[in-house]
């Protein structure tokens, strides 16, 4: 069973009626919905709740974290980031969503502003798969579509991705690396572009299989438990001092 937390600052809901309409049970509630099957179990935390929701015994029993920010990065405590970073490291998998590029915790992990091109204007995108054979591309095709989604285009000032998944097409004729996979220590981390919110991006089937599938790509082997080695001395060969 891979146990995701699904963490996502819950504001636009809350001031956006338009939003609202789209998320009703907010960002985090429909991701939660749309990947939750055989073998996935799922839980929320938002900005507003106390350590915004990632207690250490949340964190305790999460093997891949998914983040979604937008206007509320400033508000989240550096406590908070400090502890998510150290769980990455030691091997708790991380998916960071659409704005997430500037939240505190991907710029943390990157070491770069993470800036980058960007309209709002509801651009048709076509999401091309680049490397068919790796697991996050799983079932998709070539490419899919999201009739209108925010632009976000190159430069992206990130560091060299790992491994390049998605580039993305807009119908204004900018690209954008949108699928990026970065290791940090023993953690493995998927950056996905698809996902402003006032468009039903996230209950578009093929980007909930993208994330279905990112799932299982950065769940640690071990679980959520971490494996700490322990090295016994060293036993005398027979025959020397």
């Amino acid at each position: 069973m891979i146990r995701v937390t699904i963490w996502n600052e819950y504001e636009h809901e809350k001031v956006d009626e338009h939003v609202a309409a789209i998320y009703p049970k907010g960002i985090h509630g429909a991701i939660a919905d749309g990947i939750a099957g055989e073998g996935v179990q799922t839980r929320t935390a938002t900005l507003d709740e106390p350590e915004h929701g990632l207690t250490e015994d949340v964190l305790n029993e999460t093997d891949v974290l998914i983040w979604w920010g937008h206007r509320a990065h400033g508000k989240v405590s550096d406590e908070i980031v400090n502890r998510v970073h150290d769980r990455v490291l030691k091997g708790m998998g991380l998916i960071v969503l659409h704005s997430g590029h500037f939240s505190k915790i991907f710029k943390k992990l990157m070491g770069t502003s993470c800036d980058l091109k960007w309209r709002e204007a509801g651009d048709k995108e076509r999401i091309w798969v680049v490397d068919p054979a790796h697991p996050i591309a799983e079932g998709l095709g070539q490419y899919f579509e999201i009739e209108h989604e925010e632009m976000y285009g190159e430069h992206f000032d990130i560091p060299a991705p790992d491994e390049l998944v998605f580039i993305s097409w807009f119908e204004g004729g900018e690209v954008f690396r949108s699928g990026c996979t970065y290791h940090r220590g023993n953690g493995k981390i998927f950056y996905f572009r698809p996902g402003h919110e006032t468009y039903p991006t996230y209950h578009n089937k093929d980007v909930l299989k993208v994330i279905s599938n990112a799932v299982r790509w950065a769940a640690p082997r071990h679980g959520a438990r971490h494996v700490y080695g322990k090295a016994a001395p060293l036993e005398p060969i027979k025959g020397h001092v």
